[in-house]
This record gives C-alpha cells, structure tokens and sequence, in this order.
C-alpha cells in the first residue's frame, strides 16, 4: 500500500462514496462527473452512490405528494443522470448496520454523506402524545408507500388540524381532503387508496403562526388545492392581518404578492347560485399559535377531542406576538407538519438542535471542530431541512469543490478496486440492488399501472404505476 495519497491516486481513479441516493446524492455525484478537473482530464473518478431503500430518489419517491406533477420532471433529471452508467448505483445498503465508516475509508478515499433529513421536528405541548397525534412526516411515510412502515394508517377523524404553513403542511392537508379517486391516476399504492378511500372526513383546518404574508407555501402549493373536487376552500376575514413588514414582503416579493392576492381573491370570492356545498372543507387559519392538545374522555381514553390556540398579532416586523386571547376546536386528529429534522448518523458529530452534521461549507467537523479528512455532507443534512429541492445542488457545488481542493491529501483507500466493495457485501449476505435492478422494478410497477387500466377500462382512468411497498419484494424484483 502506498502511504502518499498523491501517489496512489495519481495512478487510478479517485474513489468516492456518496451515502444517500435522494436528490442531493445525485445531484452531487453528477456534479463531480462534470467537474472541470474531470472534464480537462486532470482527474478520473469512480463513484458508488448508496442508498438505504432497495429503490433510488430518496425524497422524490418517499416524501412528496403523489399528486405532484412537477415531480415526475425530477425524476426524468435524476434518472438520466444515473443511467449514463458512469455512476455505480447500490440499493438496500444501510450505513452503520450493513457498512461503518471503517468500511467505507477503506474501499474509498473520500465519503459524502446525503442522508437528508425524515423525522419530524418536535412540538413541545401538552397533549402532543395524545393518541390521535400524528407527525406528519410520518403520515408522508404512509401515503408514500415508504417500505418501513406500517401498511395502515388510523383515518377515523371528520375533523382534522394541521398545524404549519410550509408546504408539507399543506400536502398533508391536500391528501388528507382530496377523494381517494382523485388520486388513481398518481402511483398511489393499492393500500393507501384504500385507506383513504373509507376516511370518513369532512373538515380538514390548517393553522399558521404568522400572517398571511409570512406563508413558506410556494404558489404551485397554494393553487393545487383549489384544483381538489368536492372540497370548498374556507378562509376567515379575521386572519388577514398585514403589517408594515408585510406590506414591504408583499412589494417586493412576487411570489409572497402572488399567494397573498390568490388567498384574498378566495377570501373575497362569493359563490354562484348554482354551487352546491362541497362534501368536505379544507380550512386555512392564520395567527393561531398551538398551545395544547386536548382530550375530554369523550372519543377513549387518552385520545385528542380538540385542540387549544392562542391568538396572535403581527408586531411589524413580521413576527407575532400573543393576544392573551384563546381558542378552541373540536378535532379528532392533529398532525405536526412544522418541519423535518436530520437523524445522526454512527461515528460522525451531530448537532441534535439544528438536526445537521456539523460541517464547514461541507467540510464534516470532529467534536473539537477540526475537518475530518475525507469525509463530507450536502443536501438536508449539511444545511438542514430548508429551502426547495433545487437548493441543493448549490450545496452539492460547494461541497463537490472542498472535495476537489482536498483531493491531494485525502486519505488514500487501502483497497480502491471497484469489486472490492461488492465483494465485501456478497461475504456478508447484504441483498444489495442495483441501477438494473431499479430499471425491473421500475418497469414492474409500470406493467402494474398498466394492468389496473386495462382491468378498469370503463373508469376512463390511466395509471401509469402503481407503487410496489413491502421492501423484500422490492428486492425481489429488484434481484430476479
């Protein structure tokens, strides 16, 4: 083995892992495939980019509604980035359980870490353990098809709250109001329709902290719930409350005045004559700060019956203050939907406030905050969950390039051969999936899609697909 890193990689490719297949690994995997020191030839690399479910895209195939048509362009990108064949896809392989960091140093002489971020952030209220409580990236989970969890999901309530105005919030709003039919034409796997299907609600209310202009919607969000059938939009003249700040948002920001004059124009909208009332509401409430979830015995033992708000003011500064006035409503079910937050990940530093690897600009830190040679981060995990999904190839750039500047005295694989790490997985049993393997369930899940069709052809509805969710037949399709 030679001790120099200069030397050992000036004579093959430099190896990279990337550990997270979602957006940010891929985006980051491509960018260092088209790096300038790639392109001008003064670098060859090899990457193998891991991901934990047996199926690669990570959030765009576990954490998105299915009713987003944007997504699919996504996955276009994501998928040609992959299916150049110059990046190594390795599905179904869990760091910290089916491979250390001690591995991973010694089959590559850099790491990036993509994990992103799944949990929901926490609500500290009385009540928030009630049953009937729900986080609501859990509930992403579910109608998602995410392998991990349970095929059913309690939908008992007629009255719903919502508690958080990012778009999260609002897909969860969104699936829980919209008419399980509607959804037929996404890849809704065959379970959640049907559990939405028999949901017997009829009143969904979204609370928000702040004001009408401090919303972290994005139009598209905003405007796909007005495109739900048989739900009426409900808003409360009370709520619409702007001060100097928001005037100031609203000139100088065009989506801020684009939502804001789409929610007036709601607000102020009378319907026709002719409208009969919609079977279920979809209630968007502002200024209203969650103070506890209630129980009265009513509903069970320990199970939510209401939950309690206070009433908030706009300060002009566009933070609120409260009013000392309270309100409450009658609900069977609240879901968290106020953000997401990264997990830790073995052997690395972790910031459990913020839900981040501690890093510098991508740079992964030791306890004393010094870089660890070698290992990196991008995406949800570096930065935390904030921003679109585009953010995250301005991260993957300016981790890519600390890479790129470090590269001459990174800490050199003991064993860089490609077939080393298959190797190594095969010895230990790890049902591994692969770039091929995700094509045949891909093409599974569209001959599903296409089966449904051609069994329901009076509905008039096309499936493209239809989700496959149980992790060992995905693997075995995968493997076939």
């Amino acid at each position: 083995m030679v001790s120099n890193s200069a030397e050992s990689t000036s004579q093959r490719p430099l190896r990279v892992a990337i550990v997270g297949a979602g957006p940010a690994g891929v985006y980051a995997a491509d960018i260092l495939t088209k790096s300038s020191e790639v392109k001008d030839g003064d670098l060859e690399v090899s990457i193998d980019l891991f991901e934990a479910y047996p199926a690669p895209y990570g959030l765009i195939r576990y954490g998105v509604a299915p009713d987003h048509p944007r997504i699919k362009g996504i996955v276009n990108a994501l998928h040609k980035v992959l299916d150049r064949g110059d990046i190594r896809f390795l599905g179904n392989v869990t760091y910290g359980r089916d491979l250390t960091l001690h591995d991973f140093r010694h089959f590559y002489d850099a790491v990036i870490f993509s994990t992103g971020a799944i949990k929901d952030a926490d609500l500290d209220i009385p009540g928030i353990e009630l049953q009937g409580s729900f986080g609501g990236a859990d509930f992403v989970s579910w109608y998602d098809g995410h392998p991990d969890v349970p095929r059913e999901w309690p939908l008992e309530a007629k009255e719903i709250a919502v508690i958080g105005n990012g778009n999260v919030a609002l897909d969860v709003a969104r699936m829980l109001s919209k008419h399980a039919d509607e959804l037929l034409v996404t890849e809704i796997p065959d379970n959640v329709y049907q559990g939405l299907k028999s949901s017997p609600v009829t009143d969904v209310h979204v609370f928000g902290r702040r004001g009408p202009a401090q919303i972290k919607f994005t139009p598209l969000e905003l405007r796909e719930l007005s495109h739900s059938k048989d739900v009426d939009i409900v808003l409360y003249p009370e709520d619409f409350e702007f001060d100097e700040a928001s005037d100031e948002a609203i000139r100088s920001n065009n989506q801020i005045k684009t939502m804001v004059n789409t929610l007036t124009n709601w607000l102020v909208e009378e319907p026709a004559e002719s409208d009969q009332p919609s079977s279920r509401r979809l209630h968007l409430h502002f200024l209203h700060n969650p103070v506890e979830i209630l129980t009265d015995g009513t509903a069970g033992e320990g199970h939510v019956t209401g939950i309690k708000f206070e009433r908030m003011q706009l300060d002009g500064t566009g933070n609120v203050k409260g009013t000392g006035e309270y309100l409450e409503y009658p609900v069977q079910a609240v879901y968290r939907a106020i953000g997401y937050h990264g997990s830790p990940l073995d052997e690395l530093e972790y910031d459990a406030r913020r839900g981040v690897i501690p890093n510098d600009g991508g740079r992964v830190l030791d306890a004393h905050g010094n870089p660890v040679p070698g290992i990196y981060t991008t995406g949800w995990i570096k930065r935390g969950p904030v921003g679109l999904i585009g953010h995250t190839k301005g991260d993957a750039l300016e981790t890519v390039g600390f890479l790129l500047e470090d590269r001459l005295g990174l800490p050199p694989a003991q064993n860089p051969d490609p077939q080393a790490i298959i190797d190594l997985l095969e010895e230990r049993g790890i049902k591994y999936t692969t770039w091929e393997g995700w094509n045949k369930l891909d093409a599974h899940e569209a001959e599903l899609g296409a089966a449904w069709t051609r069994e329901h052809t009076d509905s008039g509805i096309v499936r493209e697909r239809v989700k496959v969710v149980p992790r060992e037949e995905m693997i075995d399709i995968s493997r076939a």
